[in-house]
Formats: C-alpha cells, structure tokens, sequence
C-alpha cells in the first residue's frame, strides 16, 4: 500500500491523501498484510525493473522477493538497507521439509559448501564464489535447462568466470572439446572436483588428490565398460594402472607416487596421437624423466599400460606369466599330493620315535648353515609380507605395516632392508663354502643323481601299499635336494628381478621399459610360488611330518631328531 501512496503522491497531492486516508482506516492486520502481499510484487518492481523479469523466468518464481532476501524489514530501498542484498539460500535448502516439500534432489547442499575450499576463503575475508556465482541470482535456472550457468556445457564458462586461464587451458583439451559438442559424458569441472563440496587438491578428501585420482575422478569414466565401448576407449586403462607399481604404492598411501594427472596432465590432458600431449611417443621420455631421469634415452618407452593378459601388446609379459600359472598348478599342486600320500601311510602305520638325549643323536647342521638358514627365514619372512603388502594393500593384515607408508614409506624400506639381509646370507654361505672343504662336500651331494629316482620309486610303493617296511632314504634325499635347488634359484631370481626394480631409474636409462614389465611378472609370480612351496613342501617336513611333530630341530641344535632317523641310512 506504501508504494500504491508514493505513486499517486508523484501523480497528485490530492489523491495520495485520499489512498492514505483509506490505508490508515484499515486494521492495523490488514495494513501489515498488504505489505507483505505487495512486498515482492509491486515494491521491488518499482525500483528494480530486470530482476523481477528474470525472476519470473526462474524456478523460484512461485517465491517472492522477501523469501530469499531475508534482511528486508521495511520497503526502504537497498542503497538505505543494504541487508536487503543479503540471501539466505540455507532457510530452504537446509529444511529438511522443504526439500522433501519441494522435490529437491540435492541434500544439505549448503553443508557440503561450508566445507568447500571457496566457503573458506569467504570466511577468511577473501573474494570466493557463493551459491550466486554459480547459479546465477535471481535467473536461477534447472541444470537441465540449456540456459542455466550449472548446465553440463554451462560450467566451464561458469567456472571460468573466476579461473580464467585454467578454462582456456581446458576448452583446448581433449575433455574440453568433447563437452563443447555436447558429450554428456566428457567430464567438466564439477566432475572431477566435485559441486558444493569443492576441496583443495591437497586434501585427502577431495576426488583430485593425488591417491583418490585413479578410482574416484579418472575411472568413474574411464573404468566405466559402457563409457569405454561407446567411445571406443582401451577399456583396462584403469585395471593395468591400479596393479602397476604406481598403482598398487598409491593405494598403499604413498603420496609421492605418480597418478594419472602424473602423465596425463591435469586440465590439459590431450589424445596421445597430438603432439602436444604429455604421453605422446615423442614425449614420454620428458614425461617420464620427471621422476625418472635419463628413462627412454637409450630405448624408446613402449606401452606404459600393460595388461599381463594382453598378448597384443605385452607377448613377453602374457607368455611368462602363463608358463608361472601352469608352473605353480602343477608344482604346488604335486607337493600337495605327494605330502598328503606320506602323511596317509604314516598316520596308517605310526611309529613311535625312541627318546634320544640331544648330545647322542646324528650331526646334521653345521653352525655355518644353520647360521645362514637363519638369516634366510627371518629375511624370507618379512620379504613375502611386506611385498605381498605392497600387492594387496587393502587386506586387513597389510594395513597396520601401511599405516606409516603416507609418510615415511615404512613397507618400502622394511623389504629393501630385508632383501640385502638375504643376499647378505647367501653371500655367508657362499664365503662358507669357499672356506669349508667339508661343507663343499655336503653341498656337491644335493646335485640329483639316478638314486633319486629310485628312492622315488621305493617311496611311492610304500605309500600305495606294495612295500610293508618304510625305506631309507640317503642323508640328503630329493625332499632336501628339491628345497635346496628351488632355494638357489629362486633366490637368484628374486635378486635379479628385485634389484632391478628397485633402481628403476638405472633399468629404464640403460635397458628397454620391457624389462621392467618382464621383472615385475617374474618378481610376483616367483614369490608366489616360493611361498607356496614353503609352506606346503618345507613346513611338512620340518612340523608336520609325524615322524618330527612339532617341530625338527636340525636348524636349531644341529642334530637330527630320532624320528627323521628312523628313515634315514646310516652315516
């Protein structure tokens, strides 16, 4: 009604004092009611002629001015009030109710941005954008409106608005263009960084921290089988880097290790076939030396994402790994059969081992090779740990050893350290062997002779049956010969393909990037089966053989228990 008297006191005196006199014979109710029922309608238009014809385009249209401009207490303009500018986006936004009322499909949108990098700024006094910036004042449209600022297409520029050089940086991207034609799919800023809840890439809780990148940002599209297919996009992008080392170390917590941004770039990420690109052919060397330098300077840099199961692209890796599976199946699965075919017959026919006193049984280890079995199982344990750790950082029992991995790289350290305790150790036995004429001669007995196929033979005819009485077997038999042999070699192996990937900077300098492929499979799959074989062929003999149980105290008093005597010839 204050506005209906400005406006007649500007045409004539005498009708402003007649609409005056009638307002003030009103009620005192019914005068505050028009001015709340012309508050919106008719008082802001009069003073503000753009923002009501853009407000009636909008999804609050049904509102009126005073539901988002809480500060508004009488109809003095905003110059005079200029809490009238103030907008309480969280009186709707936050109600529970309302948002059930109203259909809203985002919850709590406000909390998620008081815990946003831009609210923060805010409150610190610095320029941010707020809900207005994003969403436009009072032309707020549906993000499935063409015309509205948080459309899909929309929020580059939107986005851009503050971070300029970063949109231009964008729009040039392989993302960028994509989006720009229309690609629901191609992802903008807010898929990546997210809508409200918008965080520093420093913190862990945001989707473009280092460690989250690969699972939350990068592979919700490119791991997506559907979005792979429908563009025509390698599908096991996301797989090979998640069980490369780079991967499998940024699960673990490690920080510092590269992600896909790494590589890839950050908003100017690029098809591989551009020049420009940070991973193309001509680049990978630059790319790479980042953290590797001198890799590629020697050898071209081959495929970086490399999928043991792709024979296309990784013939070598595919093959090894093959020939390993059906290695292990067949060996393991042999020690299987053959330990659970002697526990058989000796459950069937048990014998009583006689009490011997320590200082009377047979000499078995000499201190030299109990000293470097010792070493070996205390080196050999913490190696299969911590490395199995680094392969399955998710278990529950790799989680305590990672817990330090953000900060000091504790596993890392822990096998490394390990590892030259084993090289150490075998190194000892060797200078033992040099130095020891008679332990030459026990070690030339473990090379296999045609004896063992016989007493092969003997023992699987006492195991089916055919022979009444256990046989002998020499002082050193296949059991030990077998350990034995499987030991060197194997540890050779692991040396070689751990100390390669250990330097990584040296092998990818002076050798092809296929060696570290080659020596990745190898290192893996070796250490599964030499843990395997621990476990199933070693752990019988020296504690669950009946003959020993619990245990075969050779490596610890030298001396061979009285039930492995009673198998074992004399001398």
């Amino acid at each position: 009604m204050r506005s209906i008297v400005r406006g007649a006191l500007r045409s004539s005196p005498v009708l402003a004092l007649i609409s005056f006199l009638i307002w003030a014979a009103q009620p005192a109710a019914a005068q505050e009611g028009d001015d709340a029922a012309t508050a919106g309608a008719i008082v802001c238009s009069d003073c503000h002629d753009v923002q009501p014809a853009e407000f009636e385009k909008s999804v609050h249209a049904g509102l009126s001015c005073t539901d988002c401009h809480t500060g508004a207490t009488d109809l003095a303009h905003a110059e005079e009030k200029p809490e009238l500018a103030r907008v309480d986006c969280a009186a709707c936004h936050s109600d529970a109710a309302a948002v059930k009322r109203t259909g809203l499909r985002i919850i709590q949108p406000l909390a998620a941005y008081n815990a946003s990098v831009h609210a923060r700024a805010r409150r610190e006094g610095k320029p941010a954008a707020d809900c207005a910036s994003c969403h436009g004042s009072h032309d707020i449209r549906r993000p499935a409106d063409p015309a509205s600022k948080v459309n899909h297409q929309q929020v580059p520029a939107t986005c851009g608005e503050c971070h300029g050089e970063i949109a231009r940086v964008f729009a040039a991207s392989v993302h960028g263009q994509a989006a720009a034609r229309g690609l629901r799919e191609a992802p903008v800023c807010t898929d990546c960084h997210g809508e409200h809840r918008i965080l520093a890439p420093d913190d862990p809780g945001s989707p473009v921290f280092a460690t989250n990148i690969p699972r939350m940002t990068c592979g919700r599209c490119h791991g997506d089988v559907r979005v792979s297919q429908k563009y025509g996009m390698p599908a096991d992008v996301v797989a090979s880097f998640e069980d490369s080392y780079h991967g499998l170390a940024g699960k673990a917590g490690n920080q510092t290790v590269a992600s896909c941004a790494s590589c890839h770039g950050v908003h100017n990420i690029l098809p591989s076939s551009d020049p420009r690109s940070m991973v193309n052919k001509a680049n990978l060397s630059k790319t790479c030396g980042h953290c590797h330098p001198g890799a590629g300077t020697k050898f071209a840099i081959g495929p970086v994402h490399v999928v043991p199961t792709d024979e296309a692209r990784a013939p070598a890796v595919y093959w090894i790994r093959l020939i390993y599976l059906w290695l292990i199946w067949l060996v393991i699965g042999g020690m299987v059969l053959h330990n659970a075919l002697d526990l058989r017959r000796k459950v069937m026919a048990p014998v009583r081992p006689p009490v011997v006193p320590v200082a009377a049984r047979r000499p078995r280890m000499r201190f030299g090779f109990r000293l470097a079995h010792g070493l070996t199982m205390a080196s050999f344990l913490v190696l299969a740990y911590t490395g199995f750790a680094l392969k399955y950082p998710d278990t529950w029992w790799s989680r305590p050893l990672l817990a330090w991995e953000e900060s000091i790289a504790l596993r890392g350290s822990i096998h490394r350290a390990a590892a030259l305790l084993m090289v150490a150790a075998f190194l000892g036995h060797f200078l033992h062997l040099a130095l020891s004429k008679d332990a030459r001669a026990c070690v030339w007995k473990m090379w296999p002779n045609r004896h063992d196929l016989h007493e092969f033979r003997e023992r699987l005819a006492w195991y089916f049956g055919r022979r009444a009485e256990m046989p002998k077997s020499p002082t050193l038999g296949y059991v030990e010969k077998a350990e034995y042999l499987a030991l060197m070699w194997g540890t050779a192996v692991m040396a070689l393909t751990g100390f390669l990937l250990w330097f990584e900077n040296f092998t990818l300098r002076w050798m092809p990037k296929w060696v570290i492929d080659i020596s990745t499979v190898v290192h893996f799959y070796e250490a599964v089966l030499a843990t395997l074989a621990i476990l199933v062929w070693h752990f019988y003999f020296v504690v669950f053989d009946p003959l020993v149980y619990p245990m075969d105290t050779a490596w610890l008093t030298g001396r061979e228990v009285p039930g492995r005597s009673l198998e074992r010839e004399p001398g």
